[in-house]
């Protein structure tokens, strides 16, 4: 997916599809996420969509819960769902920053090239 180091710099235009593209997966795994924790929180924890939905975003988020839970699958499903949004979070962000990391250490091993 990636150019190898002694490839030339990608074009800023090529660039910007290619981020374009990890925007997209990012919100793919977010949106994903939220209709997990969505589901959850109205089956387990009997919340209304919109109650569900708050829910799932505040934890996505790392704010925490709003609503109280009643009943030990509503907890179990909390907090696994809170383990899997701190995971989740690291991985959007590197699906996400991907693309300008690599074209940034991608540019120093031009320079870097460039003066031997």
């Amino acid at each position: 997916m990636f150019e190898h180091r002694k490839q030339a710099l990608l074009p800023r235009r090529e660039f910007l599809r290619r981020f374009a593209r990890s925007l997209a997966a990012g919100a793919a795994l977010i949106g994903f996420s939220l209709g997990i924790g969505m589901i959850g929180y109205h089956q387990l924890a009997g919340l209304a969509w919109i109650d569900a939905f708050l829910d799932a975003a505040m934890i996505l988020a790392g704010m925490g819960p709003l609503s109280p839970l009643h009943g030990d699958p509503a907890k179990i499903f909390a907090g696994c769902y809170a383990i899997y949004c701190g995971i989740a979070l690291i991985a959007t962000t590197g699906v996400i920053l991907a693309p300008v990391i690599h074209r940034a250490l991608h540019k120093f091993h031009i320079e870097d090239d460039s003066t031997r």
